[in-house]
């Protein structure tokens, strides 16, 4: 699914990497290597993108986008900063192809008369129960 729509593009001539020292536990690695990765690509500027899919991108990405137009992936799970890059291109990827895909109308669908019977049913127990609560003079 994901080839029929990047359809063999390549992003990387887009791609804007930078790297800085990761937080978390990881003892002398952590203090020393800058292995925290950062992606980022101007989807607005894309040469690969049509217009529709920027908007769709930009539209349902909103939340990983900045102020600049950049979308913004973060990586800093491995230890090394190749792993941390491939696993921010897999990251790009993936959430590209999850923004352009459509979404499959929804059918709507009519409770089953069982369910119908079994609502109904429910109902006259509360009724019931609801009708006991009443003052007795109600009942007269």
């Amino acid at each position: 699914m994901s080839e029929l729509i990047l359809k063999g593009r390549d992003f990387s001539t887009e791609f804007i990497f930078s790297a800085s020292r990761s937080s978390g536990a990881g003892g002398q690695n952590v203090n020393k290597v800058n292995t925290k990765i950062e992606l980022r690509i101007i989807i607005g500027q894309s040469l690969l993108l049509s217009d529709e899919e920027k908007a769709l991108i930009i539209e349902k990405l909103r939340n990983r986008i900045n102020d600049k137009g950049e979308l913004v992936i973060v990586s800093q799970s491995e230890r090394t900063q190749l792993r941390n890059k491939q696993k921010c291109i897999e990251k790009f990827y993936e959430l590209i192809v999850q923004a352009l895909t459509p979404r499959k109308p929804r059918k709507p669908s009519r409770p089953t008369h069982a369910s119908i019977l079994r609502r109904m049913e429910t109902k006259k127990i509360l009724s019931a129960k609801k009708s006991l609560r009443r003052d007795i003079r109600d009942h007269e």
